[in-house]
């Protein structure tokens, strides 16, 4: 059953073939026998079982919805009432929500059971989901290579057939990186097409949820239910939500794709650069003609959002002083003592990086010269893509510059760590939708295609995505003793 889609699962729960309790417990199961992976920092065995049976009920009254009883995991980033949410750090070890994030209010209402909660880079700081205080997470593909992050937990749970799809966030690439490295579909909708509230914050201005599929019509199917404007976010943009699922099967005739220079030069490996000229060959046959174009200030894209990203780490986390919630110190002497030996023994040491940095930019004397001239940059790169995104239709590229890398091999060199997000991160700093979608292998490892969108231009994204996957089968692909 775990090989099944989002589709077929729904269909076989509504034809009697299973129920949603057989179909949770096979899954279930399957997450014990692969502990070794390390994806689950939480299983909610209980509490699935549970929303089975009632899914089960819901079904059987004809009360249903594609989701309902469909076995789901969500990145340990939502807030999930009850049940611990660590955000992958020791800080939040001992965190049991109040209250559940809107996105997971979606899926409950949906009808979803939740297998449990994913694990992740430490506050979502990372690109290879090694900054765990769980531990890192191994790749499907080859156990001895990263996942990538920070979503990490999430790709390599969908990969390995752990759950049917998972939710994850982006900040600079957390959703797409790692589908890419895992071999998944994954897309990061338009920044305030899903809501924000009660996913715990690293860099507000850039963060945003979005579902982790193996192919592009499951990844419709969980972003209908994600998307929506909530009130109860201030960034959340009220705007229609359309039927992704509707558009998938409209032809590319006439579609024009844009190919950034910048995207396919130097730092690009060339196992990879074929790959993706084989995919977009494709795309050719079925109809596409083809744009060179440029993003002149991509070069600009990192250091930019590594320091507004930094920055607002450094305000969001603040409230994580051991006063009001999360880990607390042993016998503090004083006030200071307290906050001091709170964070220190508490933050990993890429999340102190990033705090440090972001201090040191917002400081008085440094605003000016570092934050505000990013923010600066920040339009210039957005002004780029909006210029481009009027002569194409789409952009495409590698999602990252090579495949999935060795655990442990970049972990002591932040600034090679930091440039495996450089495809991603300036799509993050315009606020555009993106996907990656499985698109071949380089050296035994998946890789992605990078497609990116306008503005709210998801079910066109979803329609490309899904036409190039009716032509190939690189998304069905199962990682060896995961079949």
């Amino acid at each position: 059953m775990h090989s099944k889609t989002i589709i077929e699962l729904a269909q076989g729960l509504r034809a009697g073939e299973f129920s949603s309790v057989e179909l949770t417990q096979s899954y279930l199961n399957r997450i014990k026998q692969h502990q070794a992976l390390n994806a689950y920092i939480t299983v909610t065995e209980e509490l699935a079982l549970q929303t089975a049976k009632t899914a089960d009920l819901k079904l059987a009254s004809g009360d249903s919805n594609l989701l309902t009883g469909i076995p789901i995991a969500q990145k340990d980033i939502f807030c999930t009432q009850g049940i611990k949410t660590s955000c992958g750090s020791k800080m939040l070890d001992n965190f049991l929500a109040p209250y559940n994030a809107t996105v997971i209010d979606k899926f409950n209402a949906a009808g979803a059971v939740m297998l449990g909660k994913l694990n992740m880079d430490e506050f979502a700081m990372g690109s290879s989901n090694e900054n765990s205080y769980y531990g890192a997470v191994k790749n499907p593909w080859d156990l001895n290579a990263v996942p990538g992050g920070s979503s990490g937990g999430s790709a390599a749970a969908v990969a390995a057939g752990l759950a049917v799809c998972a939710t994850g966030t982006d900040t600079g690439g957390s959703i797409r990186q790692p589908a890419s490295h895992c071999g998944i579909t994954g897309l990061k909708p338009t920044y305030g097409r899903v809501s924000r509230y009660g996913m715990i914050a690293y860099a507000s201005s850039l963060d945003q949820g979005g579902p982790m599929t193996r192919s592009a019509e499951d990844a419709a199917v969980v972003l209908q239910t994600m998307a929506g404007f909530d009130p109860k976010d201030s960034t959340s943009v009220d705007s229609p939500v359309p039927d992704y699922l509707a558009g998938l099967n409209n032809s590319l005739q006439g579609l024009t794709i844009g190919l950034p220079k910048e995207f396919f030069g130097e730092g690009l490996a060339p196992d990879v650069a074929v790959v993706i000229e084989a995919a977009i060959n494709e795309y050719q046959k079925l109809g596409a003609t083809i744009k060179e174009i440029s993003i002149p200030n991509l070069n600009l894209a990192i250091p930019a959002y590594y320091v507004i990203a930094s920055a607002e780490c450094s305000a969001n986390l603040s409230r994580f002083d051991g006063v009001r919630f999360g880990y607390r110190c042993k016998d503090p002497v004083d006030l200071t003592d307290l906050y001091v030996r709170s964070r220190g023994e508490a933050f990993g040491k890429e999340v102190k990086r990033r705090i440090l940095m972001g201090t040191y930019a917002l400081s008085a004397g440094y605003y000016d010269a570092y934050y505000l001239k990013a923010q600066k940059v920040r339009r210039l790169i957005a002004e780029d893509f909006k210029r481009a995104l009027q002569e194409v239709d789409v952009i495409m590229g590698p999602v990252a510059p090579s495949v999935a890398f060795g655990i442990g091999e970049k972990i002591n060199n932040p600034i090679e760590m930091y440039l495996s997000d450089i495809y991603t991160i300036a799509i993050n700093l315009a606020g555009l939708p993106a996907m990656s979608v499985p698109a071949g292998f380089a050296q035994n490892k998946p890789v992605g295609l990078h497609i990116i969108g306008n503005y709210f231009a998801e079910q066109r994204l979803l329609n490309i995505a899904h036409q190039y996957q009716k032509v190939t089968d690189w998304h069905q692909k199962r990682p060896k003793g995961f079949e």
